[in-house]
């Protein structure tokens, strides 16, 4: 009976055990290991039921990346000041991403290009808006950041840079160069 039951979740319920059956896949196999009838098999589910909200491995892998990222939010309480909330953004999110993480994009890259898509597109679907904008637009107020330097490129630069280290090295970034990143790069280029 208790058997039946699990074979009929529903909603986000069956969604849920997918992704993290996806999730635990990627760690073991990594991507290129992955298939869809494993993920099905371990999330105790049909093919036909995971290929019905994800179509291909391209698709599931970026839902659960995605809701991996969302149950290990990034939050940044206000430490009083730009650098003390930026080098605490940077930390956490070398933290959250580990070289694991960033070894499976790199391994969808052959998918991604052939969906016609690009890093771009996957960061865009996976990554939490709005925890830089606040550090910044709090800088704004506290007198800290000219707005006028405030520009697209310029405010993604910090998280730009640390992605960047962390693909070059499949490490996590050190302090020294995490503080490197905020005091003489990005700081001297948004102060008043």
């Amino acid at each position: 009976m208790d058997h039946m039951k699990a074979s009929r979740r529903r909603g986000t319920a069956v969604e849920d055990a997918i992704l993290d059956a996806a999730w635990d896949e990627i760690l073991e196999h990594g991507y290129s290991g992955l298939t869809l009838a494993a993920v099905a098999a371990r999330a105790g589910t049909s093919r036909p039921v995971l290929s019905r909200r994800w179509p291909d491995r391209l698709a599931l892998v970026t839902a659960a990346l995605k809701r991996f990222l969302a149950l290990h939010p990034i939050t940044v309480p206000d430490l009083g000041s730009v650098r003390a909330d930026l080098i605490s953004l940077l930390r956490q999110f070398s933290a959250r991403g580990t070289p694991a993480r960033f070894r499976v994009m790199l391994q969808m890259s052959a998918d991604l290009v052939e969906a016609g898509s690009s890093f771009s597109w996957l960061h865009a679907q996976i990554t939490e808006r709005g925890r830089l904008e606040t550090i910044l637009q709090r800088g704004v107020e506290r007198g800290e950041i000219d707005p006028a330097k405030l520009r697209p490129r310029i405010t993604s630069l910090p998280a730009d840079l640390m992605r960047h280290e962390i693909l070059m090295t499949l490490e996590g970034v050190p302090d020294a160069v995490i503080e490197e990143i905020v005091d003489r790069i990005f700081l001297p280029l948004v102060r008043p």
